[in-house]
Parts: C-alpha cells; sequence; structure tokens
C-alpha cells in the first residue's frame, strides 16, 4: 500500500504589512510561537487568543517546529522572522 504525502500550507495569509495572522484570526504567529517557547501548550494557546481554532495552532506550531529544524533556527528577533517565514509560506503554496 503505497501513501501518498504533500506538503500542506500552514493556515497563514499574509497581510498588506507582512504580518502573517493565523487562520481566520488577527492573532500574529509571532504571539502563538512565543506562547509556546514560553511553555503554553497549544490548548492553552486557544483559550487564551478565543478567535483562534485549535488545528490551527497546531498547524502552525508543526509548520514553525519544521521550519526551525531545517535552518536551526532558535528564533531569536521576532522582528526579522515574519519575513522568512512569509518567503517559506509563498514557496509552499507555489508547488
Amino acid at each position: 500500500m503505497a501513501f501518498n504525502f504533500h506538503t500542506e500550507a500552514p493556515p497563514l495569509n499574509e497581510d498588506a504589512t507582512g504580518a502573517l495572522p493565523v487562520g481566520n484570526s488577527r492573532v500574529l504567529l509571532e504571539i502563538v510561537v512565543r506562547a509556546f517557547q514560553d511553555g503554553a501548550t497549544p490548548e492553552t494557546i486557544m483559550q487564551r487568543y478565543s478567535t483562534l481554532a485549535l488545528h490551527d495552532v497546531y498547524a502552525v506550531l508543526a509548520y514553525y517546529l519544521r521550519i526551525r529544524t531545517r535552518s536551526r533556527d532558535t528564533w531569536p528577533d521576532v522582528s526579522r522572522r515574519p519575513m522568512k517565514f512569509g518567503n517559506e509560506l509563498r514557496a509552499i503554496r507555489a508547488t
């Protein structure tokens, strides 16, 4: 039995300013990642930001961990990361 794997773009929609809100919310990727880095679980993050859907939180955290692992990046400077993630997001959607 063969499995077909594909890369799915995370639920991020880059706005005109380059910010990356998660799903249909106005909560930015940086906020979700910082909460996760501070020890919050996806469930806790969703409870803190009621406009987030749990599956979106899991999806963006999986995306973040995949990108971080690939680049060996610990995300120290949040102000420069949206551009990097936006570029990665565009590359995934182009395939």
